[in-house]
């Protein structure tokens, strides 16, 4: 399984706008999904920017990779510079009506999420199912807990570049253990719930009508603040005039302003005043221990 990414889409939008952007990436899309029939690929589905693949080897899936990241690079379709990030998993998916499923899938998403523009990672399952061959192209380069597993296992980068010198060297002496896929944020307020997950990585919370959460609390500012999914963690960045309170489980209250804050685990969020001072309308958030990378 094979998924691909445009890398900062979203800064594409806001710098070139939307019909610019979206005929660069549309451009970038057909020019990978054309090298699939070259590898036994099949297109599964296009996700917004991204489109996700299945192969008939982990040889082919690989080398369908590489060629997708030289294709960007060097043909730079869309007349843009733009660059895609992409994750292989290997193993069994679930048929549906032309789509697929499964702990597979979502690894291969992860994947995708923590790799950086110009990278193509793999698990360790698909590191087994390479020939002798193509694992000269692969390197160890992390350890992760995928989802769905109980201990560490490792994840290679594929090397797709010719010149070695763009090719990072690699501390032999560090451990370095990715975030794992937590799962999805649930944000509640009154009888409003929102899932903030890779398909829905950000809202926007406070007193306008156009937010997707509307606070009506005179202490809330319109566009009071945000809440975003970067790759694996989830972060709360306030806008507004009097900040935002966030109470932990544990009790412990934090007081943001003009900042951001990571939101681990769960709690309660109050616009404009402490937690304390309310006795209703707190927003609340907790995980969905299902992958926050579910297709």
């Amino acid at each position: 399984m094979v998924f691909a990414d445009v890398s900062e889409s979203s800064a594409l939008y806001q710098k070139l706008g939307d019909t610019a952007a979206r005929n660069i990436i549309g451009s970038t899309l057909t020019a990978i999904t054309a090298l699939l029939p070259r590898y036994g690929g099949v297109l599964v589905k296009t996700i917004g920017d991204a489109v996700m693949c299945m192969f008939p080897t982990a040889d082919a899936g690989l080398q369908c990779a590489m060629q997708m990241q030289a294709c960007v690079a060097n043909d730079r379709p869309g007349n843009y510079p733009v660059a895609i990030h992409v994750g292989i998993a290997h193993g069994s998916v679930l048929l549906e009506n032309g789509d697929v499923f499964g702990d597979t899938v979502n690894v291969s998403a992860y994947l995708t999420a923590v790799a950086g523009p110009e990278q193509i990672l793999a698990s360790e399952a698909t590191e087994k199912a390479l020939s002798a061959e193509q694992k000269d192209n692969i390197r160890a380069v992390f350890r992760a807990v995928l989802k769905g597993a109980t201990s560490e296992s490792v994840v290679y980068q594929a090397l797709w570049k010719v010149d070695a010198r763009e090719v990072t060297e690699i501390n032999l002496q560090s451990q370095k253990v990715i975030p794992r896929d937590t799962g999805s944020l649930i944000v509640t307020h009154d009888e409003e719930r929102v899932r903030i997950d890779q398909w829905r990585p950000t809202i926007s919370v406070g007193r306008a009508q156009e937010c997707d959460l509307v606070v009506p609390d005179r202490y809330a500012s319109r566009r009071h603040l945000t809440i975003k999914l970067v790759r694996t963690r989830f972060y709360l960045i306030d806008h507004s005039i009097n900040g935002t309170f966030v109470r932990f489980a544990d009790g412990h209250e934090v007081h943001v302003l003009r900042e951001d804050l990571v939101l681990d685990g769960s709690g309660e969020i109050s616009l404009g005043r402490t937690v304390a001072g309310r006795g209703e309308g707190l927003i609340t958030f907790n995980y969905d221990r299902r992958s926050m990378f579910r297709i």
